[in-house]
């Protein structure tokens, strides 16, 4: 590989090995970290499959190859992204001429240079995966999670070339076109390079995504796992509920035992390797058996173990990270397949607000894993697939079996989002994090019992489950002036479904829901879950004999010389809500807002790993 590497900067292709966080300009934040990775991390444990990039020069000159740049600006100067119509009309014309231009021939034998050398090592049974990796993307205010496309098993000179010429189109895709212009990034700046990497085979192992917080609360405490059999695609695109791990990482920083919490996903179905070497028919989605469904698709030192990796890669980054991993099911190795940056909660102001249902809702129809910390309500939309997203209008509440980030350009519009499947850490996920839109994933038949043009409430601020309820149930956010408003009142800018809010001091990052950021020296400051977990976690670490007096809000008490750690639970404010959780024996777990409850599960592994402190009350 060696013979590539050095070369000057209108080098076609570079391999990992000679990239590093400051070629993010040449090769895309996806590739860079890669490379940061393995020219960095591998002696500290962190294993990164090899590979070679494109880089942003050749993207460029390819754009210049017979006037298609030219074509390509045109196009989107005349195209106004919330016209989902026009959106998807001018992205496919765009993507068209894309695939119908030729590489130039420097870059065509550059690329297949680089491919023979790869394969040299693997011979023909070489399988690689291509990703795109733009220079706008994985950065630390903009994930771009999911723009662009990725090509599984791909096998084959002409394979590869395919491949990458598709990668170079998904930068035209509908949903990346709409995601540049509404993050403020300029169509004509933004270059891309494929990564040609090869493949881990979790197609007969398993894969998934895990995150240096709890994607929930933020509570940088814990590293938050997700896995799923065959392929992590899966799980990225919300195919799949996974498998959900917490590790806390103090423990296992002291050697214990640290998987804090698990939770067994359905796992129905996986992704494998196919037989065909056609293009993009190279993987193929199967049902998983029910023995194997019914298991974990971990060991707990198999998590601990990824959960090291992710200490090493928060630690090196100096920041929480949003990991992909892959188990190769020949070797039994944990590999990681990309690191980017958490955009969402490190960016997050301090100050959490905590949204109340204070209507009174019936039974819920539907349950799920909750996204976010808050309420929508709105219009129930139901859609088959993603060409009906036009029917989606504003303060809607959209619900499918699933979305990927093709659905960003309707997601934006949505005061919820409730799907039949997917996970926390999917693509669709995180981009609803981002916008600040409540979801419900993985609620298994919410197409069924949801009919189009109900009225419901998606409440997410009610713990780890989401429940949706019949009719437009009033909330608020306590000391914000956030209420629900009238539906007869004009609505206040996309995504407000529903919503009244103050008009002074909006908090910036909660533009969907208008909220109104709690000043920390009053109102609401001191009484965040979140500041009560963060004064819990100092108290935990106090010396013994340090007393501490009673904390505002009920989360800590204190006696005599040493440190009590109580937690006197906040019930559930809707007394029918509390007889519904103790009729299911949940009610332990539901009446805590997220981050305590998490708390509350790591408390035992705190005290084991000897940190000071009395008893527990629970």
């Amino acid at each position: 590989m060696n013979d590539l590497q050095g070369q000057g900067l209108d080098s076609h292709v570079i391999w990992f090995e000679s990239l590093g966080m400051g070629d993010v300009e040449r090769v895309g934040g996806k590739n860079a970290s890669l490379g940061e990775m393995i020219s960095n991390l591998s002696q500290a444990g962190v294993s990164v499959p090899s590979g070679f990039a494109t880089t942003a020069a050749a993207y460029r000159e390819f754009l210049q190859h017979e006037g298609l740049a030219q074509r390509i600006d045109q196009a989107l100067d005349a195209l106004d992204v919330d016209d989902v119509t026009a959106l998807a009309r001018t992205g496919k014309q765009i993507r068209e001429w894309v695939m119908a231009t030729p590489f130039p021939e420097g870059l065509r034998t550059d690329i297949l240079t680089a491919y023979r050398e790869l394969q040299a090592s693997d011979g023909d049974h070489l399988a690689v995966a291509v990703r795109s990796s733009a220079t706008a993307e994985d950065l630390p205010d903009a994930s771009f999670a999911g723009q662009q496309e990725t090509f599984l098993n791909v096998r084959g000179e002409d394979g590869v070339l395919h491949a990458i010429k598709d990668v170079f189109a998904s930068l035209y895709n509908d949903r990346a076109i709409s995601y540049r212009v509404h993050q403020g990034f300029d169509h004509k700046l933004v270059a891309l390079s494929a990564g040609i990497q090869r493949m881990v085979r979790s197609d007969i192992g398993a894969a998934g995504v895990m995150f240096t917080l709890d994607t929930e609360s933020g509570f940088d405490g814990v590293v938050f796992i997700t896995a799923s059999y065959g392929l992590g695609e899966t799980v990225v695109q919300g195919a799949v509920n996974p498998d959900e791990f917490y590790v806390h990482k103090a423990t296992l920083q002291a050697g214990r035992e640290a998987v804090v919490r698990r939770m067994r996903g359905d796992k129905a179905i996986k992704m494998v390797y196919a037989d065909s070497n056609e293009h993009g028919k190279t993987v193929q989605t199967v049902d998983v058996p029910e023995a194997e469904r019914n298991r974990f698709s971990l060991t707990d030192a198999e998590v601990q173990d990824l959960a090291r990796q992710a200490l090493t890669i928060e630690a090196h980054y100096g920041r929480p990270m949003d990991i992909e991993w892959g188990k190769d099911g020949n070797d039994g190795k944990l590999y990681i397949l990309q690191a980017r940056p958490e955009t969402v909660k490190s960016n997050a102001h301090q100050t959490l607000e905590r949204y109340l249902l204070t209507g009174k809702p019936g039974e819920a129809r539907v349950t799920g894993r909750s996204i976010g910390q808050r309420i929508g309500a709105g219009t129930v939309r139901v859609l088959e697939s993603i060409e009906q997203m036009d029917r989606v209008q504003p303060g809607d509440v959209l619900v499918t079996d699933m979305t990927d980030p093709d659905w960003e350009p309707v997601m934006k519009r949505a005061a919820a989002i409730v799907t039949n499947r997917g996970g926390r850490t999917c693509h669709a996920a995180i981009i609803a994090r981002e916008l600040g839109i409540p979801a419900v994933v993985g609620c298994g038949d919410a197409t069924s019992k949801l009919s189009d043009g109900d009225q419901a409430t998606v409440s997410c601020a009610e713990g780890d489950t989401g429940y949706i309820y019949d009719g437009i149930l009033d909330f608020e956010v306590p000391g914000s002036g956030l209420r629900l408003r009238h539906p007869a009142q004009p609505r206040r800018g996309p995504g407000a479904a529903g919503v009244h809010h103050r008009a002074d001091d909006r908090h910036p990052s909660a533009g969907h829901a208008g909220v109104r950021r709690p000043d920390a020296a009053g109102q609401g400051g001191d009484r965040s879950p979140h500041r009560r977990l963060r004064r819990a976690g100092r108290l935990l670490r106090a010396p013994p004999g340090r007393g501490h007096r009673h904390h505002r809000g009920g989360l800590l008490a204190a006696a005599g010389d040493r440190a009590h750690v109580g937690l006197q639970v906040q019930r559930v404010r809707q007394p029918h809500r509390r007889r519904a959780l103790r009729a299911r024996g949940r009610e332990s777990d539901d009446r805590l807002p997220r981050c305590l409850t998490l708390h509350l599960a790591l408390l035992p592994a705190l005290l084991r790993a000897g940190m000071p402190g009395g008893h527990v009350r629970t």
